[in-house]
């Protein structure tokens, strides 16, 4: 539930920055509801009434994704502490927990639906996109390295033997990497086959 105040002031917008000023945030981070314009009374003296204002803070990026990962580990019954990062662009999270085994995931497949689900919930009807990525434990560099060294060591392999190798199945994101680690062998060229979920690189030897 979004967090808001009711100030008072002899003006509407003095009402506002007394509440402005106490929640430390600028105008475009609140949520403005005029309850009461005020009035100045007969004389600007009899009669006057003060201007009411409720001021409430508008939910960030990073607060959305942060509450709607709360709510899918409550369900889950994971323990997980959550830190959230944000600028201008992205919100960044990682979490840290006993449970990490249970929230990658089959070779982070579990992950990866959690960060494409939270980018839906953080980014729905927003003007501003924010890309939102997720990792725990400095799970996605640890896959990372382990992806390309495995890429290195099979080229070899297709040099060496002269044989192509088809990977198991793997995440776009998995895929990626694999392609990028190779792109500029002189040896050996990547290509994918197959649908999702099952979509694989194959490592082939070029054709001179």
């Amino acid at each position: 539930m979004a967090y808001s105040i009711e100030r008072t002031g002899k003006t509407v917008q003095e009402a506002v920055s007394v509440a402005l000023a106490e929640l430390d945030v600028d105008e475009d981070k609140v949520e403005i509801e005029v309850l009461e314009e005020g009035s100045k009374g007969i004389f600007g003296i009899l009669g006057s009434k003060s201007a009411r204002v409720r001021v409430t803070l508008k939910e960030s990026y990073s607060d959305a994704a942060v509450k709607f990962l709360k709510d899918v580990f409550e369900k889950m019954d994971v323990n997980a502490e959550i830190e959230a990062f944000e600028d201008d662009d992205s919100v960044m999270l990682n979490i840290v927990g006993e449970d990490s085994g249970i929230i990658i995931g089959r070779r982070g497949e579990t992950l990866d639906s959690l960060q494409y689900l939270t980018n839906l919930v953080v980014n729905k009807g927003k003007e501003i996109h924010k890309k939102v990525s997720i990792d725990i434990e400095n799970y996605r560099q640890k896959r990372e390295e382990t992806l390309v060294k495995l890429a290195r060591k099979l080229a070899e392999r297709v040099i060496k033997y002269k044989r192509n190798i088809t990977l198991e199945p793997m995440s776009p994101y998995e895929r990626k990497i694999i392609h990028s680690t190779l792109q500029d062998n002189k040896h050996v060229e990547t290509f994918s086959i197959g649908e999702e979920p099952n979509r694989k690189v194959v490592i082939a030897l070029k054709h001179r």
